[in-house]
């Protein structure tokens, strides 16, 4: 089980009940505080009430800044993780670098599948204007990953040859139920998400800001992304709406959500006692989007909260290093 501080036990209740933004000087003063000694604790006590007058304070159009801040917390504290699927030293590859936008879904199945695998990797972040970053590839979409030099392109296609290099005996899993799933992700969940994070002006800001505060832009792009990104992807999602014959857009996301809990059929993963490759392709396309209003409401209002919760805990903290 993990071991988690008095400051992310207070992120993760804040969270349950408005997921809204702490200031990020409050979070810094709030680490140095739980871990300097010499500090007394009425000190501590007054900041706490602070932070707890702060949050409050700050309305929801804000919440994706606060999921961040939670996000660096929980990966910064000490944990003791259990779920790590371990890899031969042998089978791991020496130097792995995605390039990715870090918003996007087709690229958070594949860290979800590097995170669980503890496969260490390197990010690069595309600047989705320029792409200056792929310059040196004929393939401009993300994620494109290189593995020891080789480049590998398309999230699935990505998945399916690292799994065949770093698994090292035969799988366990109904082959057949697990392709199936992986497939209505593609075909299907990843579908439902602009829809509903694009489906008024505050969701659509909210998740621009998300965006551009963690994607690779300039000062300028950032300003401009947000706003005019935000209006523009508010129109689309109405064209995205009609394309996949969605009529109510929470209540189709609802739907696919009660689609997977079904599917698991009473058992902790659709892989049984460990995670499979679809339960971490369909958690890898929720993780943005969870702490999002959009997020929020699907978990609010269906079963998938408790599967969920379970895959934070087997994927476990990020196997990310410094490029």
């Amino acid at each position: 089980m993990r071991r988690v501080s008095r400051i992310a036990a207070l992120y993760r209740a804040v969270d349950s009940a408005a997921a809204v933004e702490v200031p990020q000087h409050r979070m810094s003063a709030a680490a140095q505080f739980s871990t300097s000694s010499n500090k007394s604790s009425a000190r501590s006590n007054w900041l706490f009430n602070n932070l707890l007058t702060d949050l409050s304070a700050r309305t929801a159009a804000h919440a994706v800044a606060g999921t961040m801040l939670f996000s660096v917390a929980a990966t910064t504290l000490t944990e003791e993780v259990h779920a790590k699927e371990a890899v031969p030293p042998e089978l791991r590859p020496k130097d792995l670098v995605l390039y990715q936008y870090e918003a996007c879904p087709f690229c958070n199945k594949v860290k979800a599948f590097l995170d669980y695998y503890d496969l260490p990797y390197k990010i690069i972040e595309v600047n989705p204007i320029s792409k200056k970053e792929l310059k040196w590839s004929d393939y401009k979409k993300v994620p494109v990953v290189l593995v020891d030099g080789e480049q590998m392109v398309n999230s699935s296609d990505i998945i399916d040859k690292l799994y065949e290099k770093v698994r090292s005996g035969d799988s366990t899993f109904d082959a057949d139920e697990e392709s199936k799933w992986r497939k209505w992700v593609d075909d299907h969940l990843v579908h439902m998400l602009s829809p509903n994070i694009y489906r008024n002006t505050s969701e659509a800001l909210e998740s621009f800001d998300y965006i551009t505060s963690h994607g690779n832009f300039s000062f300028t792009e950032r300003i401009t992304a947000k706003y005019a990104g935000a209006a523009a992807m508010y129109f689309v999602s109405k064209k995205l709406k009609k394309k996949y014959n969605i009529t109510d857009e929470r209540a189709a996301l609802y739907d696919a959500a009660e689609t997977w809990v079904d599917a698991l059929k009473g058992r902790d993963f659709l892989g049984g006692s460990k995670p499979n490759l679809a339960d971490l392709a369909v958690y890898g396309v929720l993780r943005p989007i969870r702490y999002l209003k959009s997020g929020r409401d699907m978990v609010e209002n269906t079963r998938i909260g408790d599967w969920y919760s379970r895959m934070e805990s087997e994927v476990g903290v990020s196997a990310r290093i410094q490029a």
